[in-house]
C-alpha cells in the first residue's frame, strides 16, 4: 500500500496475517523510485498483544527508525477506516502512541513526550541541548529519533542539499540526525524545511514538526500550539500535559503487490 502525508510518502506492508523477512536490502530495493516503488519511509504493520497494531519503520537507505510521525498518522487513518474506530493505540519502538479522528478529514496522533537530555537524544557528549556547540547554535530534541533544529532568518534561503547531509553526519550525533531549518512567521506559526536522516529532502515530516514545536517553545519563540508550514502543506502541533499532539491530513494512493 502506498500512502502519503503532505507529500511525505510511504510504502506500508501489512504483516498482521502474513510475514516476510524484512531486510535493509529489500527496503532499499522498494525505495528505488526508478526500479522499485519509491518512498521516503517504509512502515510495517505487525500484530500487537497490547494495542491495535505494532509499527516498525525503515528509511529509504534501509536503516531502521524508531519513529515516523507522518507514517503513524497515515496508518492510524487506514486502521480507523478499516475498523470503524475513532480512536486507537499503536505500539512502536518509541512506545505506545494514541491516535484519533480529528474531524474534517484530519487525524491526530499523540507522539509522546519529547526527550531533551543529551543522553536521550543521543549526543556524543554532555552539552546544552538548547544551544548546541555547532555554528548557528541549533537545538537538539528526540521524538524517538534525533532532531537538530536551526532557527534562521529565512528557511527558503538555506541550501538543504549541502547543509542537510553535513549536519546529519555531524560527529555530535552518533546515530545521525534529522535536520530542520525554521523561521518564525508569528508567535503561533512556523515555516520549516526538512532534511530527513537516511532519506534526504522531504516535503513534510511529522516527527520533525513535533521536534521543531518543542524546540521553539523551549527557546521562548512560540506558545504550546503552533501551525507549521512545510513544503507539502500544514501540520498543527500542540504540546500538552500528556504528550505532543500532531494533527494533519493523510492520503491513500494505491494498493499493490511487490514482485521484486
Amino acid at each position: 500500500m502506498k500512502m502519503h502525508g503532505l507529500g511525505n510518502d510511504f510504502v506500508v506492508l501489512d504483516m498482521r496475517a502474513r510475514r516476510i523477512d524484512m531486510t535493509p536490502d529489500l527496503a532499499r530495493a522498494m525505495a528505488d523510485r526508478h526500479r522499485g516503488v519509491g518512498f521516503d519511509q517504509l512502515a510495517v504493520i505487525e500484530p500487537s498483544g497490547s494495542a491495535d497494531a505494532h509499527l516498525v519503520f525503515y528509511n529509504a537507505d534501509g536503516s531502521f527508525s524508531a519513529a515516523c510521525g507522518n507514517a503513524t498518522r497515515c496508518i492510524a487513518r487506514h486502521l480507523m477506516d478499516e475498523t470503524g474506530a475513532t480512536e486507537l493505540t499503536l505500539t512502536t519502538d518509541r512506545g505506545t502512541l494514541r491516535a484519533k479522528d480529528a474531524g474534517a478529514g484530519l487525524t491526530a496522533v499523540n507522539m509522546g513526550h519529547a526527550m531533551i537530555r543529551w543522553d536521550e537524544i543521543p549526543l556524543a557528549q554532555d552539552v546544552d541541548t538548547l544551544a548546541l556547540p555547532i555554528d548557528g547554535s541549533p537545538t537538539a530534541t528526540s521524538m524517538g529519533n534525533p532532531h537538530c533544529t536551526f532557527f534562521v532568518d529565512d528557511a527558503e534561503a538555506v541550501d538543504l542539499q549541502s547543509r542537510g547531509p553535513e549536519i546529519e553526519h555531524h560527529p555530535l550525533f552518533p546515530e545521525r540526525t534529522n535536520v530542520q531549518f525554521v523561521h518564525v512567521m508569528a508567535p503561533d506559526v512556523l515555516r520549516m524545511r526538512v532534511w530527513e536522516r537516511g532519506t534526504g529532502v522531504t516535503l513534510a515530516s511529522g516527527s520533525s514538526s513535533c521536534a521543531v514545536a518543542v524546540a521553539a517553545h523551549r527557546r521562548g519563540l512560540t506558545g504550546p500550539d503552533v501551525t507549521i508550514h512545510l513544503d507539502g502543506g500544514e501540520i498543527r502541533v500542540r504540546i500538552a500535559q500528556d504528550g505532543v499532539w500532531m494533527t494533519g491530513p493523510t492520503a491513500h494512493v494505491f494498493d499493490g503487490v511487490w514482485r521484486g
